[in-house]
């Protein structure tokens, strides 16, 4: 099979100029708007750290987020092709970010917990399994210079009474 290229396109358009753009630090707000053709609009500002609005998603949040989805994503079309059925699915993913005396950073590492639910009659192990495959196959999480870890917690669903 020949590899092929997908190509993505994301509008982002900063909403936080309040009239006097940058000229300085506080003088500007950090919201942006992520558009991208036929889909809801998604609102977005710095961390909070860096006068951004705590009640919207921050770009450490999505890159967080990205990652969490993909792996999830991949997790499923696996456990489908290998019989494992999965009931549920939940992550609860953190993430590590240093920043240097210069205001430079890069996070040095992800760890993805995601809680499955298998129906009964499925391989526990083999859901185990397929999260090392997930993280092999994860288009993001083969795009990161730091590995991306995860600790899976997997559980039956409950028996029928």
């Amino acid at each position: 099979m020949a590899d092929t290229t997908h190509h993505y396109r994301v509008q982002m358009t900063w909403t936080g100029s309040n009239g006097v753009g940058t000229t300085s630090y506080r003088s500007y707000g950090r919201e942006y708007e992520l558009t991208v053709n036929g889909k809801a609009t998604m609102r977005g500002s710095a961390d909070p750290q860096y006068r951004g609005d705590p009640t919207l998603w921050n770009p450490e949040e999505l890159f967080l987020a990205s990652l969490s989805a993909c792996h999830q994503l991949w997790y499923l079309h696996l456990c489908a092709n290998a019989g494992v059925v999965v009931q549920a699915y939940e992550d609860r993913a953190e993430s590590s970010m240093v920043v240097h005396d210069d205001g430079s950073g890069e996070f040095v590492s992800v760890l993805l917990r995601p809680a499955v639910t298998i129906a009964r009659g499925s391989s526990r192990e083999r859901a185990i399994a397929m999260h090392d495959e997930a993280g092999k196959m994860c288009f993001l999480a083969r795009s990161v210079n730091f590995p991306v870890a995860h600790e899976p917690a997997v559980a039956f669903e409950p028996s029928a009474s």
